[in-house]
C-alpha cells in the first residue's frame, strides 16, 4: 500500500502486504509507553518514556521518509533526538537520555574520544537534517524528576550513574524492538509467541508438589534429613526484605532446589518478576534448566517459561539497521519467569554497550538472582563484579543469592576492599552443616607424569580424575584408554554428547544408574576437566584432582562418596612436573594458596580454612589485579562529567581473555540415529529470525579458539550459515570425520578424513 504523504512513518510495510506503514508518532508513543512500564518498578518511568519518545525523532525529516521509499542514501536519524534531549533537559538527565537515544542502534558510545563508535560529544556536534516542527504537535515530552538512587560513597557515584544509563538504555532498546516486532507481526497477520508465562506463584505451587513427591520417595538417610533441614530453613528466610544473601551449603546438600525454592518464595512475597540462575559453565546449563523444567512444569510440553541463555551465539558483529532487518537478530531479552544463564553472559552483559547484550538488563531489575558457585568468578574482574552485585541489590530492586560450598571472602567485614555489606545467610549453621556432610579425606601426593597417573588410575575400577586443561585431559585419556571403562569428558564435546557420556558413566557406576558409587557396577575410569565439578551429580569411591585452588579441590571432593555410603571417600591431590610448561599462571597461584591451607589446617574443608584460603589468595594478588583492566577508575574519574567510556569498558571487560567461538556440530548420539541437530541446521539455513533456533542449537555447539574456527572454515571443514543476514554467528561443521565419539572435536588437522570415507 502506498503511504499517505501527509504523515511521517517509522517503518515501511512488509512486501506484498496491503497494510498501512508504521506511523512515526505511533511508534514513538508505543516505545515510550513500553519503556516506562519496564522502568516503573525502579521508579524511572519518566526517563524511559522520554527516551522512547525521542529515540527516532530524526525520522521527522523528508530525507528519512525518502529512504523509506527506496532512496539508498544513509540518514542519521538517532542524533536528532539526542540533541533535543540536551536542549530540553540541560544537565545530567538530558545527557543520560542523549547517551541512550544516540546509541539505540550502534550501541552506547564513549562520552568523548570515540573508539569505533562516534563519541557522544562528537555526535552532538554533528549537523543533521532539520526536523519538521510538526513533531512538537505530535510528541509531548514529560517533565523529569531526579532519580532516587543510593551510593556507597563518592568513589561509587560514577558506577551508579553509569548503571543508571545502562538501565534506561536497555529499556529503550527492548521497547523499540518489541514495538517494531508487534507492527510487523500484525502486518503479516501473525501472533508473537512472547508472554503468556505462568506467574511465580503458579510455579511455586508446582515446585511445592514436586518437593512433596521427592520427600515421600527419599530414603531415610542422614544426608537426606540434612537436605530437608536446609530447604526448610532457607524457605523460612524468604520473608526477609530484598537484598544480599548467601547460601553456604556443602556439595551434595541440595543447593539447587533450595535456592530455587527460596527464590520463588521470596519473589512471590516481595512482588519480584523472575528468577535468574547464573551458573559458572555452559556445560551444565542444559542440565540445570532440565532440573527446573522437571520441577516446575505442569505437563511435559509446558516448559517454555525456562529460558537457557548461553554465551555461544551473539550478534555483536552485526550492525543493526532498521525495521525488518533488526528483527532477524538472535537476541534474548530475558522476559521469561525463569532464566538460566552463564556468569560470562550475565556479567559481560552488565558491562556491555551493544544493544544485543544490553537489551535484557532492565529485566534483571526486580528479580531474584542466584549466583551459583560464586567462588568461580574470575579474579581479574572480581572487584567490578562485586560492585555490580552490590549495585543490583542497592538500586535495581534485585535480591542476589551467592550460593556456594566454598564462599569467597567478598564481604567488607572480611577485608575485601569495596566488599558487600548487610549480607544474610540462608543456611542453618553452615559450620555445623560442613562437619555433618564431611564424607571425604584429602590426601596430598607428590607429582606424577601422565603415564604414571594413568597407571595409578588403572589400579582402581571406579575412579574420577580431574585435570586443569583440555589438552591435559586428552593426554591422560590417551595414556589410559587401554584400561576397561576409560572415558573422556571435556568441552571439546558438545553438551548433548556430554550428556550421553555422563549417562553412560552413571550406568557404569551402578545403583540403578543414578551415579551412586561404592564398588557396585562396572569399571569406569573417567578423565575430565573441571566441568564436572559444578552441578554434575556423580558419586565415585575415589577421586584424583590435579593441584588447583582449594575451592576446586573441594568441589572435586563433592563427586566422591556423595551420598555418604562409605565411611570416607579418598581424594588424592597431585601435581605434574613443572618443567612440562603446561601450568596456567592463574591456576598455579591459586594452587599455591591452597598448598598453604593444606599444610596448616587439620580440616582444609572447614569454613575457617576456606576463609583463610581466599584471604591469602586476594592478599597475594593485591587490590589492583582484582580489577585488572581498571574498570572502576574509568567510571569513578568521570562522575562529574558523565563522559563514561562505555565502548572502551565493553571491550575491556571480558571474563574470558581469549573468547571462544561456537561451532555447531551435527551430533547424532552414540548410535547415530538422533537427527535433531540435522533438522535444526536445515531450518537455520532458511530462518528469518533465528532466536528460537539458536537457543535449541546451544546443546550442539563446541567452543573453540577463533583461530581454530578460521582454520576449519579455510579448509572447507565448516561453513557459515546465512552470513549476509547473521554475520558469522552460525558456523556448522562439515567434515564430521574430525568429530570423534570418544574425544569430541579435534581441530589439530582440519583436513583429516577417515580412509573409509574416501572409498568410492
Amino acid at each position: 500500500m502506498t503511504p499517505r504523504n501527509d504523515r511521517y512513518f517509522a517503518h515501511s510495510a512488509p512486501p506484498d502486504t496491503a497494510v498501512p506503514w508504521h506511523g512515526l508518532a505511533d511508534h514513538l508513543q508505543g516505545t515510550g509507553d513500553r519503556a516506562a512500564r519496564f522502568l516503573k518498578r525502579v521508579a524511572l518511568a519518566d526517563l524511559g518514556r522520554t527516551a522512547g519518545l525521542l529515540h527516532d525523532l530524526g525520522k521527522y525529516t523528508p530525507e528519512f521518509q525518502d529512504r523509506l521509499r527506496g532512496n539508498p542514501a544513509p540518514v542519521n536519524h538517532s542524533t536528532a533526538g539526542a540533541k533535543v534531549a540536551c536542549e530540553r533537559y540541560p544537565g545530567p538527565l538530558g545527557k543520560l537520555i542523549a547517551f541512550c537515544v544516540a546509541g539505540h542502534h550502534a550501541g552506547l558510545a564513549n562520552g568523548v574520544n570515540g573508539d569505533g563508535i562516534t563519541a557522544l560529544a562528537d555526535r552532538l556536534r554533528q549537523q543533521v537534517p532539520e526536523l519538521d516542527p510538526v513533531w512538537r504537535e505530535e510528541i509531548a515530552l514529560p517533565p523529569l524528576t531526579n532519580p532516587s538512587v543510593q551510593t556507597r560513597g563518592r568513589d561509587s557515584a560514577g558506577f551508579t550513574a553509569s548503571f543508571l544509563i545502562r538501565l534506561v538504555f536497555s529499556a529503550l532498546v527492548d521497547a523499540d524492538y518489541l514495538d517494531t516486532e508487534l507492527y510487523y507481526d500484525r502486518a503479516r497477520g501473525t501472533e508473537s509467541p512472547r508472554g503468556n508465562y505462568p506467574s511465580l506463584e503458579v510455579l511455586r505451587h508446582r515446585l511445592d508438589s514436586h518437593l512433596a513427591t521427592l520427600s515421600a520417595e527419599a530414603a531415610p538417610t542422614a544426608v537426606n534429613d540434612l537436605r530437608a533441614e536446609v530447604l526448610a530453613h532457607a524457605r523460612q528466610r524468604a520473608e526477609e526484605r530484598p537484598g544480599l544473601f548467601t547460601l553456604t551449603v556443602p556439595t551434595g546438600g541440595g543447593k539447587t532446589l533450595t535456592s530455587l525454592a527460596f527464590a520463588l518464595d521470596h519473589g512471590v512475597r516481595h512482588g519480584l518478576d523472575r528468577v535468574i540462575y547464573v551458573i559458572p559453565y555452559t556445560n551444565i546449563i542444559e542440565q540445570t534448566a532440565d532440573v527446573f523444567r522437571h520441577a516446575l512444569a505442569a505437563t511435559p510440553d509446558a516448559a517454555d517459561f525456562v529460558i537457557e541463555h548461553h554465551s555461544a551465539f551473539e550478534d555483536d558483529g552485526i550492525r543493526e539497521r532498521s525495521g525488518r532487518q533488526k528483527l532477524g537478530l538472535a537476541m534474548e531479552n530475558w522476559d521469561a519467569p525463569i532464566v538460566v544463564t552463564t556468569a560470562v553472559q550475565f556479567f559481560e552483559s552488565l558491562f556491555a554497550n551493544r544493544t544485543s547484550r544490553c537489551r535484557k538488563l532492565h529485566n534483571i531489575a526486580g528479580s531474584v538472582v542466584v549466583l551459583d558457585e560464586t567462588q568461580t568468578l574470575p579474579l581479574g574482574f572480581l572487584r567490578p563484579c562485586v560492585t555490580a552485585i552490590d549495585e543490583l541489590a542497592r538500586n535495581w530492586r534485585a535480591s542476589v543469592v551467592l550460593s556456594s560450598a566454598t564462599q569467597p571472602a567478598l564481604r567488607e567485614d572480611s577485608g575485601f576492599v569495596g566488599g558487600l555489606r548487610d549480607v544474610r545467610e540462608l543456611a542453618p549453621e553452615p559450620a555445623r552443616l560442613q562437619k555433618r556432610l564431611q564424607r571425604t579425606r584429602l590426601r596430598p601426593l607428590d607429582s606424577v607424569t601422565e603415564d604414571e597417573l594413568a597407571d595409578r588410575l588403572g589400579e582402581t575400577a571406579q575412579v574420577l580424575c580431574i585435570v586443569n586443561t583440555r589438552r591435559r585431559a586428552r593426554a591422560v585419556y590417551e595414556a589410559l584408554r587401554g584400561h576397561e571403562g576409560a572415558t573422556h569428558l571435556t568441552t571439546s564435546m558438545c553438551a548433548r554428547h556430554r550428556r550421553h557420556a555422563l549417562g553412560e558413566g552413571r550406568a557404569r557406576l551402578g545403583a540403578g544408574g543414578a551415579g551412586r558409587g561404592g564398588g557396585a557396577g562396572e569399571p569406569i575410569r573417567l578423565v575430565a576437566t573441571s566441568l564436572v565439578e559444578a552441578g554434575v551429580d556423580l558419586d565415585f569411591p575415589a577421586v584424583w584432582r590435579e593441584e588447583a585452588g582449594l575451592e576446586s579441590i573441594i568441589q572435586a571432593a563433592g563427586r566422591c562418596n556423595r551420598e555418604g555410603r562409605a565411611m570416607s571417600g579418598e581424594v588424592f591431590v597431585f601435581g605434574f612436573p613443572t618443567e612440562d610448561g603446561r601450568t596456567v599462571p592463574e591456576i598455579a597461584r591459586a594452587a599455591g594458596a591452597a598448598r598453604g591451607v593444606l599444610r596448616t589446617h587439620d580440616d582444609p574443608t572447614s569454613l575457617e580454612a576456606i576463609q583463610d584460603y581466599f584471604q591469602a589468595l586476594y592478599w597475594a594478588i593485591g587490590e589492583k589485579p582484582l580489577d585488572q583492566k581498571g574498570i572502576l577508575p574509568l567510571l569513578s574519574e568521570r562522575t562529574t562529567s558523565l563522559d563514561f567510556p562505555f565502548e572502551t569498558i565493553a571491550r575491556e571487560f571480558r571474563l574470558i581473555e581469549t573468547p571462544m567461538v561456537p561451532v555447531i556440530v551435527p551430533y547424532r548420539g552414540p548410535d547415530g540415529v538422533d537427527r535433531t541437530a540435522d533438522g535444526l541446521i536445515r531450518q537455520l539455513d532458511f530462518a528469518e529470525r533465528p532466536g528460537g533456533l539458536a537457543r535449541r542449537l546451544q546443546p550442539y555447539t563446541v567452543p573453540v579458539p577463533p583461530r581454530a574456527r578460521a582454520a576449519l572454515l579455510g579448509a572447507g571443514s565448516a561453513r557459515i550459515v546465512q552470513e549476509a543476514k547473521f554475520g558469522a554467528q552460525f558456523v556448522v561443521l562439515q567434515n564430521e570425520d574430525i568429530y570423534r565419539e570418544d574425544v569430541g572435536l579435534t581441530w589439530d588437522d582440519p583436513t583429516f578424513r577417515r580412509v573409509e570415507g574416501m572409498v568410492i
